[in-house]
């Protein structure tokens, strides 16, 4: 089966050139396609994808979105496999995409996500681990009742789905998601009866540093993307959130990690807080 690879751009400059060397380092895997998507960059971005290739797309920073710009490449892909990637993710090995694939070659599921971890000591450590932990797993429909909002976890940092069921469910229907993309097509395959593989031996480095403000920003997208698709708020985003804040402070109570001890109360109050006003402000 046949892979093309999609890929959006912004500020990548200190990512692009390794990013598509590790891509293609990888064995027994035909890429047919590298689909670069590049956003107007205020950086060198352009010039070394220029170096790279001169077949890409492009998109003003106005028309980006993270559902409809992926959609667009997307549903005109002739590959088997469309396999999502974001920009800053670090790949180590040469078999990632061979581990993220297998399991929709094999038929064991209609999708897959990558591991993720990260090379930073700080909060995002501990949340890796519980959100990608060393044992894989298969979620299907029968399992939503009892994992909630958690089962339609599925990351597109590293995330691999059939083409035709992508097409077959009209991708993000043609949505300007501001985030959480990747849970809205996790949903959709979850409650149409496929499969979705967590492949934890398909590892990706994915490492930030956000600031608090970073922080807001994200948890209001976030907030407003359960105000505009609130049937999938209904599974319970404050249960789910207060169970990994509860994880984060057991585990660095563990290693004495006083540095993320510090931050964990405003780094929590801020999360809850931006999540509350989207989806008090967001539109439906």
């Amino acid at each position: 089966m046949n892979v093309e690879i999609i890929c959006p751009l912004y500020n990548a400059e200190k990512y692009l050139k390794n990013l598509d060397s590790s891509l293609k380092k990888q064995k027994n895997v035909n890429i047919s396609k590298i689909s670069y998507i590049l956003t107007e960059s205020k950086d060198n971005t352009k010039n070394i994808l220029d170096s790279i290739t001169k077949e890409y797309s492009v998109v003003q920073p106005e028309e980006f979105s993270h559902s409809l710009t992926r959609e667009t490449v997307a549903l005109k892909s002739n590959s088997d496999i469309i396999v999502f990637i974001t920009q800053d993710i670090e790949i180590r090995t040469e078999d990632w995409l061979e581990k993220l694939i297998l399991p929709i070659i094999s038929r064991e599921s209609e999708a897959s996500f990558s591991r993720q971890l990260t090379k930073y000591d700080n909060i995002e450590k501990y949340i890796r681990e519980k959100n990608y932990p060393n044992n894989s797993y298969i979620i299907s429909k029968n399992d939503i009742e009892k994992m909630g909002l958690r089962a339609f976890f599925f990351s597109d940092a590293s995330s691999a789905i059939r083409t035709d069921i992508f097409k077959k469910l009209n991708g993000y229907d043609g949505k300007r998601l501001p985030t959480n993309e990747d849970q809205y097509i996790a949903y959709k395959l979850l409650m149409n009866n496929y499969k979705i593989k967590y492949c934890s031996d398909s590892v990706v480095y994915h490492s930030h540093k956000f600031s608090l403000k970073e922080l807001y920003k994200r948890y209001y997208a976030t907030g407003v993307f359960y105000k505009q698709e609130n049937y999938i708020d209904k599974f319970g985003t404050t249960k789910t959130g207060g169970s990994l804040a509860l994880y984060i402070l057991k585990r660095a109570i563990q290693d004495k990690n006083w540095k993320v001890l510090i931050r964990f109360l405003p780094d929590m109050g801020v999360r809850f807080i931006g999540m509350k006003m989207g989806k008090c402000n967001g539109r439906k």
